[in-house]
């Protein structure tokens, strides 16, 4: 059990799952702490890659958005340059071999959006809401959320929803296909943190290679996935994992839930 004091982000890791949770009262707003908060983190979690990882807040909202104050007095140069340092953690964060889930247990605007897109799973509260407002202050989403979107739901989904600056709720996003589970607000983050841990349990290395497999199919689509499939997935016959779990499934039956270890 190893707990890290980095605010606005604590990191929690117990077991496989890494749980990281945004906190910056009484909004979570993003700002300069944030901006030089998160690559720091993501730099040390890719360092030793948990089984899974969890991304939550704490407060009565995931994120406000970011601190316009941070804003001022920015050019060109400065905002190009902070739009590049803050794609280095959404690419680390990517990369990561595990499943990477985020929950949303109510508003989530902008910035805190943009880092949910770039996770596997979205895990939403019934009553949370999501939004790419920055239209609000004469600005596109530029921490990599017009690209995510419109890869998670289509362009015109993606138009629409940054052209308006409109909230939308859980459902519809599920039904657009960026919330990938519905949870109630009654125990929220329970359901949010078994779920998690269930992942951080389950075959890790399995998933990590049918993310490199969707890696190669965003790269050149299905002839590109076809092409390096065989590799990637031969390589699980060198683990222990899969080993293990065919031996137990031939001996106890389909009914046998294996156990994985990660290795």
């Amino acid at each position: 059990h190893n707990v890290t004091d980095a605010s606005p982000l604590r990191l929690v890791q117990d077991g496989g799952l890494a749980v990281l949770t945004i906190s910056r009262p009484p909004l979570n707003l993003w700002g300069r702490e944030m901006w030089d908060a998160l690559p720091a983190m993501m730099a040390r979690i890719a360092a030793n890659p948990p089984r899974a990882l969890l991304i939550r807040a704490e407060g009565r909202v995931v994120t406000a958005g970011v601190d316009v104050e941070n804003f001022r007095g920015l050019d060109v140069q400065s905002s190009r340059q902070l739009w590049d340092e803050q794609m280095v953690p959404l690419h680390a964060l990517e990369a990561l071999p595990c499943p990477t889930i985020f929950a949303a247990h109510a508003l989530c605007l902008t910035a805190g959006m943009e880092l949910a897109l770039g996770c596997d799973l979205v895990l939403a509260a019934r009553s949370a809401q999501f939004g790419l407002v920055e239209r609000r202050v004469g600005l596109t989403p530029s921490n990599g959320g017009v690209q995510r979107l419109a890869a998670a739901v289509g362009i015109n989904r993606a138009r629409d929803l940054i052209f308006t600056g409109d909230l939308y709720d859980a459902q519809t996003m599920y039904e657009w296909g960026f919330v990938t589970r519905i949870f109630d607000d009654e125990g929220f983050d329970q359901a949010a943190l078994a779920f998690a841990a269930e992942m951080a349990s389950s075959a890790t290395l399995a998933h990590a290679a049918t993310k490199d497999i969707l890696r190669s199919f965003v790269r050149g689509g299905v002839p590109e996935a076809d092409r390096e499939m065989a590799e990637i997935s031969s390589q699980l016959f060198l683990t222990d994992d899969l080993n293990n779990a065919v031996a137990a499934f031939l001996e106890n039956g389909p009914r046998h839930k294996a156990t994985f270890e990660g290795r």
